[in-house]
């Protein structure tokens, strides 16, 4: 008998891609860690400095820097590096154009390799790179995955969570659309240990206050600008969710998340990326679940699918 081992290759050794290793580390999520980036001292640093790690670890995982061969064998690659954002961004597609070229050259290295697992694009504009990476790839759509909204709805979820004295894990709540201005809160479909939101706000006045709906999705957009304006990048939380959508891969465990993903007619969308809620196997995006929208949220995200396809004119596919 023979067992293979799990390997995700990581391209951007960035705050991002750096804090996504360490926490696969944490996690014991995989066998092999390989981490690419075009500064190769700096992967071969932080691929070190995490080897010393493993000591204090619950599992021994080989982590390494290395080149794009490394992808051929491997089951996921995650996609962190992007252009610099602007110092006084505050539109992540405000990237897109210095971002193509970047993400091209990285797609074309991965596939080269003999590639033939699951691509999770972070890099922002993460909706619009996930169906770059899709299209340039050549890859069934299933396993061109986009982080999306998954941190957005854990905002949410954590904001909602706070006003009630819960556990975050209580309250499920997805936004879906894009990950940026645009994005919508499914408010119909969310809900507090099962009774509707909006039924717990309303019957919990004293502690709800001045907080709405409204409120409620101004903040939660504007959540990570508040991080990134302050520290100059946003790190953990993106990290945590992108390890919650590895661990569903390559656990096989079916859990469902809102990443982004192509849509061919759910959602009354057509050949667009968005978020909406997704199931996640070994096989990638397994399947779309059509939640019932309401009349408001389904011309919501019919409006952030327009946004979205007026950029892909300009990725020249």
């Amino acid at each position: 008998m023979s067992f293979k081992d799990s390997k995700v290759v990581i391209v951007g050794c960035g705050n991002v891609g750096s804090t996504i290793a360490y926490t696969i580390l944490n996690q014991g999520l995989c066998e092999q860690i390989v981490l690419i980036d075009r500064n190769e001292e700096k992967a071969y640093a932080e691929a070190l400095d995490m080897t010393h790690a493993v000591y204090f670890m619950n599992r021994n995982i080989e982590i390494r820097s290395g080149g794009y061969e490394e992808c051929k064998d491997a089951d996921l690659v995650v996609i962190t590096a992007s252009a610099p954002m602007p110092k006084d961004a505050h539109d992540r597609l405000e990237m897109l154009a210095p971002s193509m070229n970047i993400m091209k050259s990285i797609t074309e290295s991965v596939m080269a390799s003999g590639f033939d697992g699951v691509f999770l694009i972070v890099s922002n504009p993460v909706d619009i790179m996930s169906y770059y990476v899709w299209k340039l790839s050549g890859l069934p759509a299933n396993r061109v995955i986009g982080s999306g909204t998954t941190l957005d709805s854990a905002r949410l979820c954590a904001e909602l969570s706070g006003l009630y004295d819960l556990d975050p894990k209580s309250v499920e709540a997805f936004i879906c659309g894009e990950h940026g201005d645009s994005e919508v809160v499914l408010w119909d479909s969310a809900t507090i240990g099962g009774k509707p939101v909006t039924a717990v706000m309303e019957d919990n006045l004293e502690r709800t206050k001045e907080t709405t709906r409204q409120t409620l999705h101004d903040k939660v957009i504007n959540l990570g600008w508040e991080v990134f304006n302050r520290k100059g990048n946003t790190c953990y939380g993106i990290a945590a969710a992108t390890c919650a959508i590895i661990k569903s891969i390559l656990f096989n465990e079916n859990r469902i998340y809102p990443v982004s993903v192509l849509l061919q007619g759910e959602y009354g969308q057509d050949n667009v990326f968005l978020s909406v809620p997704v199931i996640l196997d070994k096989t990638g995006a397994r399947e779309i679940v059509e939640i019932d929208l309401s009349a408001d949220e389904q011309e919501k995200l019919k409006t952030s699918g327009e946004i979205m396809k007026s950029f892909q004119d300009e990725l020249h596919l």
